[in-house]
């Protein structure tokens, strides 16, 4: 029996207390649960094989509480191949307290999802070193310098370690071709096999020592990889030929071969420095981003301009940008005006213009004005520091297509391994029986042309390079399984405020009825919207404003979403807001229909005013659409997506504005809390969804869909609950996701495919005798250095419209 303990957060009695432990305690292998609502924990002793803390977490979840979970990201150092990475995982995910551990070997990263109640990072720490790996906490780090140097240190060793080896290795590639072509001409001292054996050892024991060192901990850990394959292959073809050096006339043999173990431990350094090097170009895109970030601030402090580092940038400082300069944190204008460049953050090139209480983020560059500028957000907070910490985020992720590589890794060596004693066994009793020495020459050649390497790499270098190049195109991917859904869209839902259209609506018209007066409606409906956050209410108060009204707040406010708003101005009740508030009031309208009708099919949303129950006028509003949204709605048909809008406009209206864009799907008169259910509806017809918004109100949309893209303009709830987030407003951004989705999986299937014919053609060859060690070492080697490079070849990809790659 296993005990844990997890902490709940949300209960407000102690029958809630007793409503969790119910619950546990019904699932089956728990023995006693127990939840104690003053410390608010839970203790469980459970049977591990049965159950585990995933389980409780999802039935406490389930039941409407949170269960404080703290995740961290390690920095994993020592990994040589994809079955390093499961072995890490396996054994994380197996400790008690973690609900979730993902090790990506292309990244070298590890995060961990875990109860801090059972476990530390000192015990997850501890037990990546207890399996031969280093890990180093993410937090630690303050910048790349760190990681940089680590892998220059790596390169480095690996360098040297090739130099070694290849120096000593010539003279035994030299004997190899001389007995291969008979050449005379060969000093008879490269001939000699105690020569070569002096050749040979420092090969083996020292440029090789890092293969024995990481299967030693394999192997203790009960578990194989590439370094086992590696070691056995070239210590069975180096202890054979020792064996034949001193003792062969008494064993009958005489043909030795060191040249073979040497020449293999030497083009697999040779691999694993080249894969260091394509592997840490795969990180371009989070250095890119890094060296965006402006090194100093010059911050007003008693009454002084002073330069001071961005790291002690407060909060509330005053800070002053002059022209060309980089903004260094997130805040908002106080004094000046400028324009400014965002392409780093939205991918857009042309400048904004910026002016006293306009919001600025850092890292944007300041083209033309001087001003002064309150800090909002600085250090980790700032929009920057997000952007590099979802990419980060979505690199270190994996994505479905994975699971298939991962299952393979974690039977790959032990299938290798027996394949090869049986390639041995059968060429030894029964191909060319008592010939020791061909018998080993295949069983090495299957050890060493298995490569696992080039399949760990195949998808996450791919994501790597993927997410990265979204977010240089200002896309984010939240993980690498967004980035794969997105491909599979069959329809997008588009939200039509802000999304299709600017969010910007302006008052258009104003309809006296009923004898009231045409200025009074306009400045009546202003005051009943003054309280109003909504962009169609802010449309009228402006319209108000701009024809010189001063304005007073209503007595009394009340917002009835999805209807409209009611409110008390001057000992009144006004209503204003749609048919469906009228009715509901009953209030006749009917003989205002023409009219209503009449402003609807210009695409207008037409507001009814009635004052003490008395139709006073109708006020219209327009939102104009997007420059590019019928390029990009255009776009999405073209790929044959479905595209549909959805509205709480009435029918008439949403379709006029439909009919603009070159929609026909038109989901009208939603109210905000079906448009989740809307979602539901499309997915329940097999469709698979992706819903595009911008606003509080789309989160639940959001969530619901398969892929929930958000609007980078619109609110930080929307881009929380989202999938993907466009940081412009450029619905373009749209196909432009879907295009980089397309060409990630057309990389990584092709990565699949290169890593799986290395294996599944080389090992039959290998094992049919029709390869030379050597020659498989070489392959091996260079199987993990085409597929980075392929990945690497998503460098290039760049969004062309119109295109449908």
């Amino acid at each position: 029996m296993t005990s844990t303990v997890i902490k709940i957060d949300g209960m407000s009695c102690a029958a809630c207390a007793n409503k969790i432990e119910k619950a546990l305690n019904k699932i089956e292998g728990v023995q006693k649960a127990n939840v104690n609502f003053a410390t608010e924990k839970a203790t469980i002793e459970y049977d591990e094989k049965k159950v585990g803390l995933g389980e409780f977490i999802k039935i406490v979840e389930n039941l409407n509480y949170r269960v404080i979970i703290k995740k961290t990201d390690l920095k994993i150092s020592g990994m040589t191949c994809a079955a390093c990475a499961n072995k890490i995982e396996k054994k994380l995910s197996s400790l008690p307290g973690v609900k979730n551990a993902v090790v990506n070997f292309a990244t070298e990263k590890a995060t961990v999802e875990y109860s801090d109640n059972q476990v530390s990072i000192a015990d997850i720490k501890k037990t990546v070193k207890s399996l031969g790996y280093e890990a180093i906490l993410q937090e630690d780090k303050v910048d790349m310098d760190e990681e940089k140097a680590r892998r220059e240190a790596e390169i480095k060793k690996q360098t040297f370690m090739f130099a070694f080896s290849a120096i000593l290795s010539l003279p035994l590639l030299l004997y190899m071709f001389a007995e291969m072509f008979t050449w005379q001409w060969v000093p008879k001292l490269i001939m000699e096999p105690k020569f070569q054996l002096v050749l040979a050892t420092p090969i083996q024991f020292i440029a090789g020592w890092q293969f024995y060192k990481d299967s030693y901990y394999a192997l203790k850990n009960k578990s194989a990889n590439m370094s086992v394959l590696i070691a056995l292959g070239t210590t069975a073809a180096y202890v054979f030929s020792f064996v034949v050096t001193f003792w062969g006339d008494f064993i009958g043999q005489e043909s030795v071969y060191y040249e073979t173990a040497a020449i293999i431990i030497t083009l697999i350094i040779l691999g694993k420095l080249l894969e260091a090097i394509a592997k840490g170009k795969t990180s371009d895109a989070i250095k890119k981003l890094m060296g965006l970030q402006a090194k100093t601030a010059r911050v007003v402090r008693n009454g002084e301009e002073v330069d001071i580092p961005i790291e002690e940038v407060e909060v509330g400082d005053l800070i002053i940008v002059r022209p060309g300069e980089k903004i260094p944190v997130d805040g908002i204008i106080k004094e000046g005006y400028s324009t400014v460049d965002e392409s780093m953050l939205t991918g857009e090139s042309i400048p904004v213009d910026k002016k006293i209480g306009d919001e600025v983020i850092g890292a944007t560059i300041n083209k033309h004005g001087t001003f002064k500028f309150e800090a909002t957000k600085v250090g980790k907070d700032t929009a920057l520091a997000q952007i590099i910490k979802i990419v980060e985020d979505a690199q270190g992720s994996k994505a479905p297509i994975q699971r298939l590589a991962d299952v393979i890794s974690a039977y790959f060596v032990p299938a290798v391994i027996a394949i090869a004693v049986i390639t041995f066994l059968v060429w030894y009793f029964f191909v060319d029986p008592t010939n020791f020495t061909r018998a080993l020459i295949n069983f090495t050649a299957v050890l060493v042309i298995a490569c696992p390497c080039a399949l760990g790499l195949a998808t996450p270098t791919s994501i790597m390079v993927g997410t990265g190049k979204g977010a240089e195109n200002g896309i984010l991917i939240k993980g690498g399984e967004h980035l794969e859904k997105a491909h599979k869209l069959t329809a997008v839902v588009l939200d039509k405020t802000g999304t299709i259209t600017k969010g910007q609506p302006e008052l258009t018209d104003v309809i006296a009825l009923n004898s009231f007066d045409r200025q009074e409606v306009l400045r009546i409906a202003a005051i009943t919207e003054k309280g109003s956050e909504h962009p169609l209410a802010e449309a009228i108060v402006k319209g108000a404003e701009n024809q010189g009204f001063k304005l007073a707040s209503p007595e009394d406010f009340c917002a009835i979403p999805g209807h409209g708003v009611e409110a008390k101005i001057e000992g009144k009740l006004v209503l204003l807001g749609n048919r469906k508030l009228m009715k509901d009031r009953k209030i006749a309208v009917d003989q205002f229909e023409q009219d209503i009708v009449k402003l609807e099919e210009q695409g207008k949303t037409a507001m009814l005013m009635a004052i003490e129950d008395k139709m006073a006028g109708i006020i219209a509003v327009a939102d104009t659409v997007k420059d590019n949204s019928k390029v990009a709605i255009k776009e999405l048909l073209d790929l044959g997506i479905e595209v549909y809008m959805i509205t709480g406009d009435n029918k008439r209206t949403a379709h006029a504005i439909a009919k603009q864009v070159g929609i026909t799907n038109v989901l009208a008169e939603v109210l905000p809390e079906d448009k989740a259910e809307e979602v539901q509806k499309l997915k329940a017809q097999g469709k698979i969804v992706g819903m595009v918004g911008d606003g509080i109100n789309d989160a639940p949309a959001l969530a619901s869909a398969d892929v929930g893209i958000a609007i980078g303009t619109g609110t930080d709830v929307a881009m929380e609950a989202a999938d993907i987030t466009l940081m412009g407003g450029d619905l373009k951004g749209i196909p432009a996701s879907i295009k980089l989705s397309k060409a990630t999986m057309r990389n990584i299937k092709q990565n699949l495919f290169w890593a799986l014919i290395y294996n599944t053609l080389g090992i039959p060859v290998a094992a049919f005798g029709f390869l030379s060690p050597v020659i498989a070492g070489a392959a091996m080697a260079f199987s993990s250095v085409s597929v980075v490079t392929n990945a690497l070849r998503l460098k290039r990809w760049k969004y062309v419209p119109g295109s449908h790659k």
